[in-house]
C-alpha cells in the first residue's frame, strides 16, 4: 500500500509486489573504542544471525468477477439473445466471467524470537500468502504457517518447525534516545544479510498508516525486502521492526520507520496465546494539541487549554474507559500510567502494551484545571473479557458456493448455499437449508473464506454481530441478525 502524505510517499518495505507498502549509558559506553566512535561490529553479529528472508508466493487461482459488457459486441455476436444464456443479463451490464490470476511472489524479512522457531514480522510480508518459506541466516530453508497477524499494527507472528534456533534478544525500545546508533537489518532486493546503520531521527511519529502507530523514525538505509526486519541497538538488541520508508521515489532517500518492541512485545504475545490482539481502550476520539491548536487558528480562532502538548479528545464513548474516568469533550490528556503523554503516538504506544483490565492512572486537564483518575481499561466490547477469533465451527453449519445453474435460476451472481444446518448460531436465528447468503455485515459473500473472514472481524469487534442478507430458492429475500458470543 502507498500512501501519499504531503507529495512524499510513505512506502511498506516490501519486495517484489506491486502492492508493497517499504546520551549512551554506560553500558554502551564500555563498548566504544579509544576513539571515541561507536564499534557496530559487535551489534551486527550478535544480531545477524537472528534475522531471516521470507519469500511470499500466492498461487494464481480461478475467481469469478464482474465485467462490463460491451451492448454492441452482445449485439453483432447474438442479436437474438438465442446463444449462450438468454435473459442471463441485461445487454450493456454487467457479465461473470472466469478469471485465472497470477502467481505472485514477493519477498520480506522477519526475526527469531525464540529458539523454537517463533518469528516476529510485518503483516504486509505474510498477508494473503499461501506459501511462506524461511531461509535462515545458515541458509537452511523451512516453511512457515501464520500464528496470527495484527493489521491494526501491522505486526504478524510465524513460526518454523525447527529448535535451537538463535533467538534475538528483545530490548526496551522506550530507552532509545534520539541521536543513538542503531542498525537496521534484513534483506533489501533479496540482498541476504544485510546491515546499514544510521542513529534514531526521531521517536513517536505518525504517519497515518495503521491503526495503532508510534514509529521510531531512523536515517539507517531500509529498502523494498526490509519489512519484518530488525531495527537493533549497539548490543544487538531488538529495538524495533523495520516497516516502511519515507520517499519520493519508493527508493530510500532518508529516513526509515519501524515499530517499536514496546509495542511489538505485546502484540505477538498475544497472538501466540489468543490468536487475536487483546486491545486495551479508552474507547476516546483525538489528536495532537498542536495540531487541533493550528487548526483552530487557520479558521481564525484562539484557543486556550492551558497547554500546548498533549492529547485533545474529541469524543468520549458513553460505555468506555475515558467516560469512566471522567473524560470530555475538550479535555486534554497529558499523563498515563506515569508517562507524560505529548501526542496521540505516545499514548496509544502505551495503551498498546495494556490488556482489558489492566488498571491505568490517567492526569488531564478540564477547563485547564488539572484531574487524576484511576481507571480500568475495556476492550472494544466494552468489557475486561478475553476476545477470541471465532470461526465457522459458531454458526453450526456447512456452506458452498453458488453454482452457476442456480446463479442463473434465482438471476443472482454470488453466493454462498448453506447446505446443513446443526445446533448453532444459525439454527437459533432461523436460517434454514437451501437458504442463500450474499452479504454479511455489507461484504460480498463469493468464497467460504469470505465468510470466515466476516465471523473472525465480527467476533472481535465493539459489535460482534452477523448481519446476513440473502436469498430463499423460492427467490425471497431474508435479513438476518446473529449476535456471536465472545468468552
Amino acid at each position: 500500500m502507498n500512501m501519499k502524505m504531503k507529495s512524499v510517499m510513505v512506502v511498506m518495505a516490501l519486495s517484489g509486489l506491486t502492492l508493497s507498502m517499504s546520551g549512551l549509558n554506560d553500558a554502551r559506553a564500555a563498548q566504544l573504542p579509544p576513539s571515541g566512535l561507536v564499534d557496530l561490529t559487535y551489534a551486527a553479529e550478535k544480531a545477524l544471525p537472528a534475522v531471516v528472508h521470507i519469500k511470499y508466493v500466492q498461487t494464481s487461482k480461478t475467481r469469478s468477477v464482474d465485467v462490463q459488457s460491451d451492448p454492441f459486441e452482445d449485439f453483432f455476436s447474438d442479436p437474438f439473445g438465442f446463444f449462450g444464456n438468454p435473459g442471463s443479463r441485461e445487454r450493456g451490464g454487467t457479465q461473470r466471467r472466469q478469471v485465472q490470476t497470477p502467481r505472485r511472489e514477493a519477498s520480506g524479512s522477519g526475526v527469531i524470537i525464540s529458539s523454537d522457531g517463533y518469528i516476529a514480522t510485518n503483516n504486509h510480508v505474510v498477508d494473503g500468502a499461501d506459501e511462506l518459506t524461511v531461509t535462515l541466516n545458515d541458509n537452511r530453508e523451512f516453511s512457515a504457517r501464520i500464528i496470527g497477524n495484527d493489521p491494526t499494527t501491522d505486526l504478524a507472528l510465524i513460526k518454523i518447525d525447527a529448535s535451537g534456533l538463535p533467538a534475538i534478544v528483545v530490548g526496551d525500545s522506550e530507552k532509545l534516545k534520539v541521536g543513538e546508533w542503531v542498525l537496521a537489518i534484513g534483506n533489501p532486493f533479496n540482498l541476504n544479510n544485510t546491515v546499514t546503520a544510521g542513529i534514531v531521527s526521531a521517536k513517536a511519529r505518525s504517519l497515518y498508516a495503521n491503526g495503532v502507530e508510534s514509529f521510531i523514525q531512523t536515517d539507517a538505509a531500509i529498502n523494498a525486502g526490509n519489512s519484518g526486519g530488525a531495527l537493533v541497538n549497539t548490543q544487538g538488541e531488538l529495538v524495533g521492526i523495520n516497516a516502511m520508508l519515507y520517499s519520493q521515489t519508493g527508493s530510500y532517500s532518508g529516513y526509515g520507520f519501524a515499530i517499536p518492541t514496546s509495542i511489538m512485545t505485546k502484540v505477538v504475545d498475544d497472538l501466540k496465546r489468543y490468536g487475536t490482539v487483546q486491545r486495551a481502550l479508552l474507547d476516546i476520539q483525538g489528536q495532537d494539541v498542536h495540531n487541533y491548536i493550528d487548526a483552530q487558528r487557520s479558521r481564525g480562532e484562539e484557543v486556550d487549554l492551558g497547554t500546548n502538548d498533549g492529547v485533545y479528545v474529541a469524543k468520549v464513548s458513553e460505555s468506555g474507559a475515558g467516560a469512566d474516568a471522567g473524560l470530555v469533550e475538550g479535555d486534554v490528556i497529558i499523563s498515563l500510567d506515569g508517562k507524560p503523554v505529548t501526542k496521540m503516538a505516545e499514548l496509544q504506544e502505551i495503551l498498546a502494551s495494556k490488556r482489558p483490565g489492566d488498571k491505568v492512572r490517567i492526569v488531564y486537564l478540564h477547563n485547564k484545571k488539572r484531574q487524576e483518575k484511576t481507571v480500568t481499561l475495556k476492550n472494544a466490547q466494552g468489557n475486561t473479557g478475553i476476545v477470541k477469533p471465532a470461526d465457522l465451527d459458531v454458526l453450526g453449519a456447512s456452506f458452498k458456493e453458488l453454482d452457476e445453474a442456480k446463479q442463473r435460476q434465482l438471476g443472482i451472481n454470488y453466493g454462498l448455499e448453506v447446505l446443513k444446518v446443526n445446533n448453532g448460531a444459525l439454527k437459533d436465528a432461523g436460517v434454514v437449508k437451501g437458504f442463500i447468503i450474499q452479504r454479511v455485515n455489507d461484504e460480498v459473500m463469493r468464497t467460504v473464506d469470505d465468510l470466515q473472514k466476516a465471523v473472525k472481524d465480527a467476533s472481535t469487534s465493539k459489535e460482534p454481530v452477523l448481519y446476513i442478507q440473502g436469498v430463499f430458492p423460492t427467490g425471497k429475500k431474508k435479513y438476518f441478525a446473529i449476535p456471536l458470543e465472545s468468552e
